[in-house]
């Protein structure tokens, strides 16, 4: 059933109108039987396909905005491609939250405000350098991927064959960052300052990945923790680098964070230029 669907994803779009890989400026899902089981609850699917959509969406425009900025063009081309290659895991995610919700993927990424963002807060800030760049792909890719290998098994066969997709695309965003986590750590004094300063920044915002939520727990995916720390621990070790231990949930409120609605001033700010065209002209097309 997935491979079957994962083909029908990857086919959907063809000619001119394929921009990214397995997506195209009409329906993400065109062609798909998108009907959800009788045995899913229907709310939970869409809720969690919306997280996902959104921690995908958020990350790729901080990626965008590296694009230009990067010293060589082999790493422009490198980081352009992750980011195209999680917009096309946004689009399809968002596209299928909206045939439960009844609302378009553009709706959903333009026209909702930032406490009705369901992201994780990890993919908002603002990088700081390259090596904030690369610390936070690293971790983020690493727990997507092993986040995903569940997915990849759960009852909805539209989310199914998301996941399957993504994993292929998550492997080497993972490990393009890891080579140069191990670069930086393990290179000049400058780089090691630099990435040892990024993993700081970023780790408060860590804890949140492995906090339960109720829709990822209704479709049976559970915090892959373990099995990201220790793909992680080997990589930070490789790279000279320490993991910090025992962070708490930097900034939670009542216990909310991202999941809930709970973000960081970046978020709006990120918001405000992510979807200021379509706000403009919101029957503008392309």
């Amino acid at each position: 059933m997935t491979d079957h669907l994962y083909d029908a994803l990857a086919d959907v779009h063809t000619g001119d109108e394929r921009w990214a890989f397995g997506t195209g400026f009409t329906d993400a899902l065109e062609g798909i039987d998108t009907t959800v089981p009788s045995d899913l609850d229907a709310d939970a699917l869409a809720a969690y396909c919306l997280m996902l959509g959104d921690d995908a969406l958020v990350l790729s425009h901080r990626l965008q905005q590296w694009v230009t900025r990067l010293p060589e063009l082999e790493e422009e081309t490198a980081v352009a491609n992750i980011a195209l290659d999680l917009l096309g895991q946004a689009r399809m995610l968002l596209a299928r939250a909206g045939t439960i919700l009844g609302r378009s993927e553009d709706e959903l990424a333009y026209f909702r405000d930032a406490q009705d963002f369901r992201n994780v807060r990890l993919v908002e800030p603002v990088d700081e350098d390259f090596a904030q760049l690369v610390i936070r792909l690293m971790v983020f890719s690493t727990w997507r991927l092993a986040l995903f290998e569940q997915v990849q098994r759960v009852a909805d066969p539209v989310l199914a064959a998301i996941a399957a997709k993504g994993i292929k695309e998550l492997r080497y965003h993972r490990d393009y960052a890891a080579g140069w986590v191990v670069r930086l750590g393990d290179g000049t004094e400058v780089s090691h300052d630099k990435a040892a300063a990024a993993v700081e920044r970023l780790w408060p915002l860590v804890p949140e990945l492995w906090r339960h939520c109720a829709p990822q727990s209704a479709l049976g995916v559970e915090p892959p923790e373990a099995a990201v720390l220790e793909v992680l621990s080997g990589v930070f070790r490789t790279a000279t680098l320490d993991v910090p231990e025992g962070a708490h949930v930097l900034g939670a409120v009542d216990g909310r964070t991202g999941r809930d609605g709970m973000h960081t001033e970046a978020l709006g700010y990120l918001l405000a230029e992510l979807q200021s065209v379509a706000r403009a002209d919101p029957e503008a097309t392309w």
